[in-house]
């Protein structure tokens, strides 16, 4: 998917524009002797940005509008290392929020939905970006935020909510508790948003019939505006994403070459029409891939698939590198285990050791089926891991994001 002449003389405008206000980014274009980029060959030699750099202009050396003209700042929800503060001009808002709405109305949504949002508030962009989009749609938005599930269950009674926005995580918890309590007739949800976090299709499968709704995969960083700027339509054939807002590459991330649509690869964004912190070629980490050709609903928007990952997932384990998602798809090939999961990684005796948390129900017997996925993962990625089987509901539920990886050897 190459870069068109309207998106070059944007990625043009901006460049002028971080020149201009000599922020952070716009000293390195000045010390690269970068001003313009006349070519979609130029552009491919322009440097990546990266999230340490983004660290290294804390706290606001990422501002290139006036300070007069921003009026929010977001942060990144990691928890290692210096925050990344992005700043936000009135127009970067606004256009989060087109983006946003343009995401529900893809999705179905419409001004006589109730849409009940669970993601927390406050620095982090998720809460208040499915909020911002669903007062620009017109829909009726029910801001909650994480935790206190009793009262989220409450007010999606009394409320009558028809959307759940929600990590994957949170999905499932509430899912499981409306089950636990026999409510599911009393619950008028139709569609579930969901974003932040990796899931399994036997994840999806799971909440979908759970709650008997729609659900809808929507993308997003705090880095690039927040959640919002791509999901997938009714056929579910991919995350359509908004090319008049960003520009999306996919690239080898050993080589930093871009791959051909179709193979995956590292998504890598450009900002087109942000002010308060533009992005030239920003590396996500996240792996995915362009889905080639048009999209059954007629759409043109470029799509992306699944996020399958993070090029910062992988695990060294016994001198082998192992991606969560290789455990995942094996633990697929199992029916009679739940969608939960966790890795646990310890160095005992001088060596590395995995272990493999699994649920499942009493009517299993739990040796032959632990010996059996031990078997199966080790055909896949070539030693042995030691799995343990538990009773459905033991594993940790989250209302934020799960960790599915826990490494032990470093604490």
């Amino acid at each position: 998917m190459q870069i068109s002449e309207k998106q070059l003389a944007q990625v043009n405008d901006r460049i002028q524009a971080l020149l201009k206000a000599d922020s952070f980014y716009g000293k390195k274009l000045r010390e690269a002797g970068i001003t313009e980029v006349r070519t979609a060959e130029e552009f491919l030699k322009l440097p990546f940005s990266e999230k340490n750099d983004l660290r290294e202009a804390y706290p606001l050396g990422l501002m290139t509008a006036p300070e007069e003209e921003i009026v929010r700042i977001h942060s990144s929800s990691g928890t290692t290392g210096t925050p990344v503060i992005i700043p936000y001009t009135q127009k970067d808002v606004d256009d989060w929020a087109t983006m946003f709405a343009r995401c529900y109305e893809v999705a179905g949504i419409t001004k006589k939905d109730r849409i009940h949002i669970t993601p927390g508030y406050g620095l982090w962009t998720a809460g208040i970006g499915f909020q911002l989009g669903c007062e620009k749609l017109g829909a009726m938005a029910i801001p909650m935020g994480p935790g206190n599930t009793d009262k989220q269950l409450e007010m999606m009674q009394s409320l009558g909510s028809t959307v759940l926005c929600s990590t994957s995580s949170y999905a499932l918890l509430l899912t499981e508790e409306i089950e636990k309590r026999g409510i599911k007739d009393q619950i008028k949800l139709k569609k579930g948003v969901i974003g932040s976090e990796r899931w399994s299709e036997k994840m999806r499968t799971r909440i979908a019939e759970g709650l008997g709704i729609e659900l809808y995969d929507i993308y997003g960083l705090t880095e690039i505006y927040g959640p919002g700027i791509g999901i997938n339509c009714e056929h579910n054939t991919g995350m359509h994403i908004w090319d008049d807002f960003i520009y999306l590459e996919i690239i080898d991330p050993k080589t930093g070459d871009p791959v051909p649509d179709g193979e995956f690869g590292e998504i890598v964004i450009t900002t087109l029409v942000k002010e308060g912190a533009p992005l030239i070629r920003y590396r996500t980490h996240d792996l995915c891939r362009i889905i080639p050709g048009e999209c059954p609903c007629g759409r043109h928007y470029p799509r992306i698939d699944v996020i399958q990952g993070r090029t910062d997932d992988m695990m060294k384990i016994k001198g082998v590198n192992v991606f969560p998602k290789q455990i995942e798809e094996v633990l697929a090939q199992f029916p009679e285990i739940s969608s939960e999961y966790q890795i646990r990684i310890s160095h005992l005796d001088g060596k590395d050791t995995m272990r493999i948390y699994v649920e499942t129900n009493g009517h299993v017997n739990f040796d032959d089926l632990s010996h059996r996925i031990a078997e199966k993962v080790k055909s896949r990625i070539g030693f042995t891991p030691i799995v343990k089987v538990v009773e459905i509901g033991v594993l940790p539920r989250s209302m934020k994001k799960t960790a599915r990886v826990i490494d032990e050897r470093y604490d």
